[in-house]
């Protein structure tokens, strides 16, 4: 994930909402984890591995790990996610169709077929036939479209979600804007940058860390891209 969805392994639970769930990504059951594959007769069009251009990018593409090696003799890549199959590797293994990028080259490919393997995900993308095709395709970033990604249920939050919403305190005082999540293995915490001025009157960018727990997080609104926290400013 690059860090736009890395981490995100942990699950914490607070007291907002009764019991509420954060977290970059979210266990689901154990359903999702099962291969993946195209209905039968789908693969002619389907299969097919389309050439891609920055106008034909899907706009909600998030990335989401990397193929770094092939799996077997068939086609078949391995896929480092960036978070754990059983948590935010679910996209990889719910989408139908993956974007690919290396370098300047932009792709997209059907998903034919996808499962978990160990601490990685092995997949057979449209048109990789042998081992020599899926090498083909190792250091390419995998995308995925946000409308591909499972739904959570309520309280429960994919990290690329939550950068860019505002963070204001109960009393309404702004507290900045997230800018990255962190998994310190325990929780999630939310980074936050805010604008400050330095001794010397440059203008810099203040950072806060809050644990994204019930406990500190009161509401999350995304219509409203604003986060509710229990926190004061000169924490």
């Amino acid at each position: 994930m690059s860090d736009r969805e890395s981490g995100g392994s942990s699950r914490a639970k607070g007291a907002a909402r009764a019991r509420a769930s954060f977290g970059a990504f979210v266990r689901k059951p154990a359903a999702s984890a099962a291969a993946a594959s195209i209905a039968p007769g789908a693969e002619s069009e389907a299969a097919l591995t389309h050439v891609e251009s920055a106008e034909t990018w899907p706009d909600d593409a998030v990335e989401v790990g990397a193929i770094v090696d092939a799996y077997g003799l068939k086609g078949w890549v391995k896929v480092a996610a960036h978070a754990d199959a059983g948590h935010g590797g679910d996209a990889l293994l719910s989408a139908k169709r993956w974007w690919l990028m290396k370098g300047r080259e932009r792709k997209s490919a059907a998903v034919l077929q996808s499962k978990p393997h160990s601490d990685s995900i092995v997949a057979h993308l449209g048109d990789s036939a042998d081992r020599d095709a899926a090498l083909a395709l190792r250091g390419c970033r995998v995308h995925v479209r946000r409308s591909d990604f499972p739904s959570l249920g309520a309280d429960e939050y994919y990290w690329v979600d939550l950068l860019g919403l505002d963070v204001v305190n109960e009393a309404g005082v702004a507290l900045g804007q997230v800018v990255d999540m962190i998994d310190n293995g325990a929780h999630s915490v939310l980074r936050i940058e805010y604008p400050a001025t330095a001794k010397d009157g440059r203008a810099v960018k203040g950072e806060r860390l809050i644990p994204f727990v019930g406990v500190y997080v009161k509401t999350v609104d995304r219509a409203a891209r604003q986060i509710v926290v229990d926190w004061e400013a000169d924490y």
